[in-house]
């Protein structure tokens, strides 16, 4: 059985402002005909198909598309939630959607029911693990703590429990939105820790044919039968790197005729790539070397991260920048300091000194070491001189500071 692995589509969302719709609507066009190409079995995305509970109204459009053109091309599709969608939004309707051959697993407590589907070498159940809240369902699965591993592990003695009715050589494809510990993250995926310690162990998914991950945005693979597919797109600067993909799984027949789903059927699996709106590029030094270095042009037309060096921050950097890069879309500050920076302490530096010392050191400490020279000493000085003449003014009219005495209100 051909099986295209897909997830965290975050449907909606943007890149620094960027509206990624059109990637997004570019994905789905690869989706359907890579599956189709490609003559998919079927198709799994393993949650966050939305990036937020209540997703705009283009996304929601989107998604609608997706679904009508993943039945129409007749591979069914089996779908589950992540921590960005709402379960319950997202599960609408899902038991007419199911006739149409696409398959939206929201309910933890239905975790155990399968999509079973045939080939040539029989019968193989895809189960759907929706993203598990601890403190939400614990009790659902009577886990015997409220933790990521504990729900996980009790969701997958209800799916092992299932397999051992099945026929011998039923193969097992599950598909789980979690944090599994050797996976790499990035930046972009919400932090699931507030339920307990975040990450899971792989073996908690011993004895399946395959694991179709989601939540993890970097496609990589944890075992030869667990893997992220990570995200179509990449949603944030620290994915630069990553190769945006989708795994082709080939699940072969199992090689032993005891059922039980003991993960030991034949299995390859190839990443197929998907379409890149624009690379990325995380660019670092001093603004006139970003400017003028011939190694950079090949940055020109990326969405690019710069981050300035130069002791002293100049002037316009941004509009600077767009002249060579037009698509900068974050600009940050990191200027170099001695080892020894004596402005390090700055804060601490604060203490017993004067207003002007105060505002001497500050100007020091923005330009990297450089403080006033005289002429702006004594602007600093006259513009502390008219702040406090301008307190005492208001603190007359209130009736404050004449002879000790209060005003009358």
């Amino acid at each position: 059985m051909r099986i295209l692995h897909t997830s965290d589509w975050h449907l909606g969302r943007s890149f620094h402002r960027v509206n990624l719709l059109t990637a997004q609507r570019e994905f789905i066009d690869h989706l359907v005909t890579t599956a189709r190409e490609r003559e998919a079995d079927a198709v799994v995305v393993a949650g966050d198909v939305y990036d937020r509970a209540v997703p705009p109204l283009a996304a929601v459009e989107l998604f609608d598309d997706a679904l009508h053109r993943l039945a129409e091309l007749g591979v069914p599709t089996v779908m589950i939630s992540g921590n960005h969608d709402s379960a319950r939004r997202l599960g609408v309707g899902a038991g007419l959607i199911e006739r149409a051959g696409v398959h939206l697993r929201t309910d933890p407590a239905e975790c155990a029911t399968p999509v079973v589907l045939d080939d040539a070498h029989g019968a193989v159940a895809f189960y759907g693990l929706p993203y598990l809240e601890p403190r939400l369902v614990r009790e659902t699965l009577d886990a015997p703590a409220a933790g990521h591993t504990a729900v996980l592990d009790a969701a997958m003695r209800r799916v092992r429990a299932d397999l051992a009715t099945r026929p011998p050589g039923t193969r097992a494809v599950v598909l789980a939105h979690a944090f599994v510990t050797g996976g790499a993250v990035s930046d972009s995926e919400r932090d699931i820790s507030v339920g307990g310690v975040a990450s899971v162990p792989a073996e908690v998914f011993d004895g399946v044919d395959y694991v179709a991950l989601g939540h993890l945005h970097g496609c990589q693979t944890l075992t030869e039968r667990i893997r992220y597919s990570g995200s179509p797109l990449a949603y944030s600067f620290s994915e630069a790197t990553h190769r945006k993909s989708m795994w082709l799984v080939e699940l072969g027949p199992a090689d032993t005729g005891e059922g039980m789903g003991t993960g030991s059927s034949a299995l390859s699996a190839e990443r197929v790539d998907c379409p890149v709106p624009r690379p990325l590029a995380r660019i670092r030094g001093r603004i006139e070397d970003l400017l003028a270095d011939p190694g950079l042009a090949r940055h020109e037309d990326a969405w690019v991260e710069a981050t300035l060096t130069d002791p002293v921050r100049p002037q316009e950097p941004m509009a600077r920048l767009t002249r060579r890069f037009p698509h900068v879309l974050t600009l940050a500050f990191d200027p170099e300091r001695p080892p020894e920076d004596p402005l390090a302490s700055y804060a601490r530096r604060l203490r017993g000194r004067d207003d002007q010392q105060i505002a001497e050191d500050f100007v020091a400490h923005v330009r990297g070491g450089r403080g006033p020279d005289a002429a702006e000493r004594t602007v600093l000085g006259d513009a502390l001189e008219a702040v406090r003449t301008e307190e005492n003014g208001a603190g007359r009219d209130a009736g404050v500071g004449t002879g000790g005495t209060e005003g009358t209100r």
